[in-house]
Parts: structure tokens; C-alpha cells; sequence
């Protein structure tokens, strides 16, 4: 007689599912036994655009006249630009077959609960 095992789950929110075989995804399923070790990452937004936008309209617009009238745009620009820039946080898988980016958020603590998830699942298989 085969012997049926009980799925464990250790995270089910947000359409992600964490159990102890599966790791689930809106578009694509994990098994947990190909899963070698999990990590978050952090990716940050390069701030060298809005940077040279920021000096160039400040530059544009000490020199007055008619390049205060374009500077002054351009430096609200690259400040908005900056300030809406957002780190993307990433868990990355490590498999057998190499790494995969898995999921992505803005929601640092979100990935850190779902990394904590599949963390749980690797240690209950042993």
C-alpha cells in the first residue's frame, strides 16, 4: 500500500503558497526537492539619470534667464524621478540546475516572510 504524504504548508497569502513540496507562484510551481538553499536580495534603482537631470536643471537654472525657465523643470524632474525610484527585493532560488529569480516586490518584509517559508519547508524535508 502506497503511502500518501501529508503536505505541510508554511505560507498560503498574497497567491504565493510555501508547503513542504511545492513552492507555488501565480504563473509557476517550485517542487521543493529541487530547491537547494533560498535567499533574499535586494536590487537598487540606478540614481545616475535622475542625478544628471538634477544637476543639469540646477546648473540651467543659477544661470538665469531664459535657462531658469528650462532648468527649473528639469531639476523638479530629476527630484521627482529620485524620490519615486523604489528598491525591488528579490528571492532567488539556487537549484541544482543554477539560480532563478523567483519573485519580486517593493515589500521588503513580504519576500523576507516568503524566504523565511521556503527556509522552513528545506529544514522540516531534512
Amino acid at each position: 500500500m502506497q503511502e500518501s504524504v501529508k503536505e505541510v504548508v508554511f505560507l498560503n497569502d498574497q497567491g504565493v503558497r510555501v508547503t513542504n513540496t511545492r513552492f507555488i507562484l501565480p504563473k509557476q510551481t517550485f517542487a521543493m526537492s529541487g530547491i537547494t538553499s533560498v535567499q533574499a536580495h535586494e536590487e537598487k534603482p540606478s540614481k545616475v539619470a535622475p542625478m544628471v537631470l538634477i544637476v543639469g536643471g540646477t546648473l540651467a537654472a543659477v544661470n538665469g534667464g531664459a535657462g531658469a525657465a528650462v532648468g527649473i523643470p528639469i531639476l523638479i524632474a530629476g527630484v521627482i524621478w529620485w524620490v519615486l525610484q523604489k528598491t525591488t527585493y528579490l528571492v532567488l532560488l539556487h537549484t541544482a540546475s543554477g539560480e532563478a529569480k523567483a519573485l519580486s516586490s517593493h515589500d521588503e518584509a513580504w519576500i523576507s516572510r516568503v524566504v523565511h517559508a521556503i527556509n522552513d519547508s528545506i529544514i522540516h524535508r531534512g
